[in-house]
């Protein structure tokens, strides 16, 4: 019966009148593994790979000439944020034009908590991009404690691993925290560890948007190893970053922190988007003391003089301690109260308000649009001496910390367009910061490995056929800070699950991704 089986999975094939669904021919093989390229052809029957090498006796139902162009598996982008808007646009046409065959959301400690009840909806509705969820810290200490800022009871605690533990059967690849965010920040780090400890029960992995990015990012680093240590599971850390002019630099120093890491046996990896500004709420910029109990609670203590100064204060020593005069690095991205006021800066919407063009009267304006709810913003201040520095390292994988894109709407950062677009283009072709078989490595086979998606990440007979052809001359990232809403260019043909997605450069709204269930 064994035998049976592995013959239906992994049938033997001469090369002599065998007729499969696709055929990919005479292109240049990036098999996902760092090794260098050589010329093959792909075929692919039953939305797997079952052959690659020199195929003359193959037919294909379709059969794609992949000449002066590369053949790689598809990109897994490990940090995302889909939840929401795949109901809006389920062809997810930011990722897959951008080479993104898969994903993994729930990340910075926000996902769905019931992973099964949302599993089974992107089963039933189908999206063009195969999904993986970590469960959130964040949602899940919400589910039992609100935003309190407080220790869990001994109850409380126990109610959390309860709905981590339950999460990771019904296939979560592991637990994510967002130490910066309400109200993960109000959470000490036994907490995380005993969380963290219940998802390793499952061969989970622990991925952490630190506690702090800038200056206190050394204490936040070593924060995520001890939890990896303490919990005996493998760590990564998002979007590994230096945030702050007063801490560009300081990648040698933290990145060594993770070399010493792994020497010392701590599994840990690194992701990070390859630009220069960051993407997150408004309310970072506010004392993390302000925002507990919900909208209401923090409308009603930036009402009273006193806390309203103090929190004034706090943004102008951060700013101050940037070197800057004004809040002129922080752009709004979208904001519901007045869409003019999306891809200006906070100094921008001061002066076409006609207000004083102080730093003080902009923190006023910052408070004012707390009071209304918030925004998400763009914050420019990374080196990009840093975010290549970072990219040399050999276990640094590319994300995008991106949600599926609505077109034309807002103002976002293009890392939801072009994050690997832009790898392949700016920093492989035209800088030569790394090379080609490395970038292609760090999309595929790393992050397949860190994440345990099996059958994925590689060009492997067996392997599901999610599978990118491109020209590495031609692909290119168009989305801007100025104009985001921009598809990445050069990737050919896309297949997922067997199943062509773009053809000759355009998406054909197939959707045939897969979720993906830890143990499944």
């Amino acid at each position: 019966m064994k035998l049976f089986l592995a013959f239906l999975l992994f049938p033997f094939f001469s090369n002599e009148d065998v007729h499969v669904d696709i055929i990919i021919r005479n292109g240049k093989i990036l098999d996902g593994t760092g090794n260098s390229w050589y010329y093959g052809d792909v075929a692919i029957k039953d939305g797997r790979i079952v052959k690659i090498g020199k195929l003359p006796g193959f037919t294909g139902e379709k059969e794609i000439d992949a000449t002066e162009m590369f053949v790689s598996p598809g990109f897994i982008d490990v940090h995302t944020h889909i939840e929401g808007d795949e109901i809006l646009n389920p062809t997810a046409d930011n990722f897959i034009y951008d080479g993104v065959t898969s994903v993994v959301t729930g990340n910075c400690g926000s996902s769905k908590v019931d992973l099964k009840k949302y599993f089974t909806m992107l089963d039933s509705m189908k999206l063009s991009v195969n999904v993986a969820s970590l469960i959130g810290h964040n949602e899940v200490r919400k589910a039992v404690m609100g935003t309190a800022n407080r220790l869990p009871t001994a109850v409380e605690l126990d109610s959390m691993k309860s709905l981590v533990e339950q999460a990771m059967k019904d296939g979560a690849a592991g637990i994510s925290t967002g130490l910066i965010y309400i109200p993960g920040t109000y959470a000490k780090t036994y907490e995380v560890v005993e969380l963290a400890k219940t998802a390793a029960a499952y061969n989970g992995v622990y991925a952490s948007h630190i506690r702090d990015e800038a200056d206190s990012v050394v204490p936040a680093i070593k924060e995520a190893l001890h939890v990896g240590k303490e919990a005996n599971m493998p760590v990564e850390i998002s979007h590994f970053k230096l945030s702050g002019q007063q801490n560009w630099g300081r990648s040698t120093e933290t990145l060594q922190l993770v070399r010493d890491a792994r020497s010392q046996g701590i599994d840990v990896t690194i992701d990070q988007y390859p630009y220069t500004a960051s993407s997150t709420s408004l309310s970072t910029l506010l004392p993390e003391w302000v925002l507990s109990d919900g909208h209401d609670s923090i409308v009603a203590r930036l009402k009273r003089p006193a806390i309203r100064r103090e929190v004034k204060n706090y943004m102008l020593a951060k700013l101050h301690r940037r070197g800057l005069k004004h809040f002129s690095f922080a752009m709004v991205a979208s904001y519901k109260p007045d869409s003019t006021f999306n891809g200006k800066s906070i100094e921008e919407i001061n002066v076409l308000k006609g207000r004083k063009h102080l730093a003080e009267v902009e923190a006023e304006t910052i408070v004012k649009m707390m009071e209304k709810g918030g925004a998400g913003m763009v914050f420019h201040g990374m080196s990009e001496k840093d975010v290549k520095n970072i990219m040399k390292y050999p276990f640094s994988m590319f994300a995008s910390d991106a949600s599926i894109r609505i077109f034309n709407s807002g103002a976002p950062h293009p890392r939801g367009y072009g994050t690997n677009a832009r790898v392949l283009a700016k920093y492989v072709r035209d800088e030569k910061v790394i090379g080609l078989e490395e970038a292609v490595r760090r999309m595929t086979s790393l992050p397949a490995q860190k994440f345990h998606l099996q059958d994925r990440g590689l060009l492997k007979e067996g392997y599901a056929a999610d599978i990118l052809v491109f020209n590495d001359k031609e692909v290119q990232d168009m989305s801007t800070f100025k104009r985001p809403h921009q598809y990445s260019r050069g990737f050919k043909y896309v297949l997922v699950n067997g199943k062509i997605t773009v053809e000759n450069g355009i998406h054909n709204r197939t959707r045939n991704g897969n979720t993906w269930r830890s143990g499944g």
